[in-house]
């Protein structure tokens, strides 16, 4: 079913899509593919007409499809006079060129859809650097196309043309352009990791997962974000971070990301290096999948493909399964049960399962916790209430403790535990005080005095 929202008051365009079947896909992958291509395309403000498939032993160098099926393409495109159409594979520039000049209309493949729906969903000045910055690298290698109208003549000496000329012109001013974004997306990258720098000491959790899986609603659900979800792929692209507590004097940063898709061009994931480091230096992922999609166990994999190229796959992960609400085999949560037995059901939009999922996240987090005990001078109130800020105290009294031969002074034994990314910076702080000693004091709930001795 396509939605029909407003595109920004631009007319909607009828499109084609295009599929080829090769050896190395099923019928099913492709029909999946292209019900996932017309989504794209009904976000990008186009209504789908027609789907034309081709089985091919191999791709064809100059049309990517086969003659027959281009001239099959014409004919129907003249006769339902589209305006579109949409590859669902990347085209090289010479194919590009060719079907372009063969279909009489415009021409984009997938890379170049998902670009301009990023184009036209970015809101923020970030966003719309990181978008403009993956056009520029997707448009650099396809302007031949851009200049048919220009004489273009055979290169080497005495033989370039004017339309050769324009070409190099606007490469020297996409390549320039491109340098001035680089800059400040590196500008803005600095500005983020200090940002981040800012909130090291607290655990910071990433919403992962295919894009329209849920995740925003989720945040939503979880946080006062407000961040804005819709029924459409790529409904956000900027990362938003809020906290979120999981129980009493118990919270995490909680940071909704972009969402993955099949084919995602790698560009694009250059580009969103700084939107994209919220995953990568996240503590915790939260693995989003909507359960009630047909192929969602091929979302699971390509995200777990887009994770691995992040460098983030091997970080602790909890599966979410959303939209159970939705969920029209109730026996498959069973089965999900039974295949993922960590993972947590939820149905974001109705708010049903929350708890549970915080309780399962708080588990996570806690299981990566290490305990310490330590003696602290009363006159460090300071190091008292950073241990009380990143640490959970389990238990606290006042002994006498003393330096060397000193008088014995009040001190207090807190026992208590932290995560590993905290647990280093606070035992540097606690080495400063490794010189008192126990001397008395306490109820006895800490057992004796080798429990101050280093783990």
């Amino acid at each position: 079913m396509s939605l029909s929202l407003p595109q920004n008051d631009r007319p909607r365009e009828n499109a084609l899509l295009v599929g080829v079947l090769t050896p190395d896909t099923t019928q099913a992958d492709l029909d999946d593919a292209l019900d996932e291509l017309e989504q794209l395309a009904d976000t990008a403000g186009a209504t789908v007409t027609d789907r034309v498939t081709q089985a091919l032993p191999q791709i064809h160098g100059a049309t990517f499809i086969g003659k027959g099926k281009v001239e099959e393409i014409k004919k129907l495109v003249d006769k339902r006079k589209t305006d579109l159409v949409i590859f669902d594979d990347d085209l090289s520039p010479i194919q590009l060129r060719n079907l372009e000049k063969a279909f009489g209309c415009k021409l984009v493949d997938r890379s170049g859809l998902i670009l301009d729906i990023f184009a036209r969903r970015a809101k923020t000045a970030t966003a719309k650097t990181q978008v403009e910055l993956a056009q520029l690298d997707y448009l650099k290698t396809r302007l031949t196309r851009q200049w048919t109208h220009l004489s273009r003549q055979k290169g080497g000496i005495g033989m370039r043309g004017p339309g050769e000329t324009q070409i190099e012109t606007d490469r020297r001013l996409i390549g320039r352009r491109m340098s001035v974004l680089s800059d400040q997306l590196d500008k803005i990258d600095r500005q983020r990791r200090t940002q981040r720098k800012g909130r090291g000491d607290q655990t910071r959790v990433a919403l992962v997962g295919y894009t329209n899986a849920g995740k925003s609603t989720l945040m939503n659900a979880l946080s006062d974000a407000a961040v804005f979800a819709e029924d459409r792929l790529f409904a956000t692209l900027d990362a938003t971070t809020r906290q979120v507590y999981l129980d009493t004097n118990k919270s995490v940063l909680l940071s909704d990301t972009v969402g993955f898709i099949r084919k995602l061009p790698h560009k694009l994931i250059e580009s969103f290096k700084s939107t994209l480091d919220e995953t990568r230096e996240s503590d915790v992922l939260l693995h989003v999948v909507d359960a009630s999609h047909p192929n969602f166990e091929e979302h699971i994999r390509v995200v777990n493909n887009t994770l691995k190229e992040l460098g983030a796959r091997e970080k602790p992960t909890l599966m979410v399964f959303n939209k159970m609400d939705v969920l029209e085999e109730r026996g498959m949560i069973q089965a999900l049960r039974e295949e993922h037995e960590h993972a947590v059901f939820v149905s974001a939009l109705r708010g049903i399962g929350l708890d549970s999922l915080k309780e399962a996240l708080l588990g996570v987090i806690e299981s990566d916790y290490v305990e310490r005990t330590a003696l602290l001078p009363v006159t460090e109130p300071k190091s008292r209430a950073h241990i009380h800020r990143v640490a959970e105290v389990l238990e606290e009294e006042t002994v006498l403790a003393q330096e060397y031969n000193d008088t014995p002074q009040p001190a207090l034994r807190l026992r208590f535990r932290t995560s590993k990314k905290n647990a280093p910076e606070l035992d540097r702080m606690l080495a400063r005080f490794e010189q008192f000693t126990f001397v008395s004091g306490g109820d006895g709930a800490f057992g004796s005095e080798a429990d101050l001795a280093p783990e």
